[in-house]
């Protein structure tokens, strides 16, 4: 790092801290009512992540039960970390043997990590809707029609891997 670097992102933090005192401020004016605004709760199935000026906050998720949001200076978004199913719509594929087949499945997922979901992936619902339905025809592309019949659950656990 360059010293114009360092010097950009100590203005930074100094803005940011700044900001954080003057929230403080805020909330401690005006007591009874930021209490309503600065608590949420988040549900046994649900995590928190939260942002404070656009950046991951330390310590990871936070969930369940109850958490404190400094107002105009913190974000969040909620995670549902519940097994979800996607039906995935019939697709037309092309066996290794020349033959039209239209396949369809049935895909349970679920977050594992809720900051990754959020930080790294736009939407990652879609995205997992998107990858089931590649996988499932680029597995199913790869194999004979004999071996899509017949193997359906060693089909099954590599699609899974």
């Amino acid at each position: 790092m360059t010293d114009a670097d360092d010097s950009a992102q100590g203005d930074a933090t100094t803005c940011g801290n700044i900001l954080v005192i003057l929230s403080w401020i805020v909330v401690i004016l005006t007591m009874p009512f930021s209490l309503f605004v600065c608590f949420k709760v988040v549900q046994e199935y649900e995590r928190a992540v939260i942002f404070r000026l656009g950046r991951l906050l330390s310590g990871g998720a936070k969930g369940p039960g109850i958490f404190f949001i400094l107002p105009c200076v913190d974000n969040y978004a909620r995670v549902d970390l519940r097994t979800r199913t996607y039906d995935v719509p019939p697709q037309e594929v092309l066996t290794k043997d020349s033959v039209t087949v239209s396949v369809d499945a049935v895909v349970y997922y679920r977050v594992n990590n809720a900051t990754i979901s959020i930080a790294n992936v736009e939407n990652a619902h879609h995205s997992t809707r998107l990858l089931a339905q590649t996988t499932l025809r680029n597995t199913m592309g790869t194999r004979p029609l004999h071996e899509i019949l017949s193997e359906r659950e060693t089909i099954s656990g590599n699609m899974q891997v």
